[in-house]
């Protein structure tokens, strides 16, 4: 199966090494508290207005701020699109297929999720659902597509 979107297999351990270790870095900045920030520096923010309005907004600023929750996203999207799109040793239609079944069920579980934190999750903790509600997709298609991947090689053997 020819597909010209999915990267070379030789980086899917690169993809697993970011993914995991931005999912682990991600957690020692929840259990830490948001008012953990190990990484300071001065970057551009391209818009910046205080979480609660007051203050103005300013566009094209140079600020100090902590970049460990930025680093730890960054990490934890560029691990999973390498996994999720690098080849397979053997990328065959049942690959293609599962890949793309893979998908699906992670768009819509993430959307279920989405729907079900509107109704019952308010206040700030339904801000905290939403950063990770921002990761489903990724996890649930990764996980996903390479455990349904290792149980249909089982039943092979």
């Amino acid at each position: 199966m020819k597909s010209n979107y999915l990267l070379p297999n030789k980086f899917k351990p690169l993809g697993w090494i970011l993914f995991i270790t931005g999912i682990l870095f991600g957690l020692v900045l929840i259990f830490k508290g948001y008012d953990y920030e190990p990484l300071k520096f001065k970057v551009l923010s391209l818009f910046n207005k205080s979480f609660l309005g007051s203050g103005s907004m300013t566009f094209f600023k140079i600020i100090d701020t902590g970049i460990a929750n930025e680093l730890v996203t960054i990490t934890i999207i560029i691990g999973g699109l390498i996994i999720g799109f690098s080849k397979e040793k053997v990328e065959d239609e049942f690959i293609y297929k599962l890949r793309k079944d893979s998908l699906v069920w992670a768009f819509i579980i993430n959307y279920i999720v989405l729907l079900i934190a509107t109704l019952f999750i308010f206040d700030l903790t339904f801000f905290n659902v939403l950063v990770f509600n921002m990761f489903t997709p990724l996890i649930i298609f990764v996980f996903r597509f390479n455990f349904i991947k290792l149980k249909s090689n089982s039943d092979e053997e």
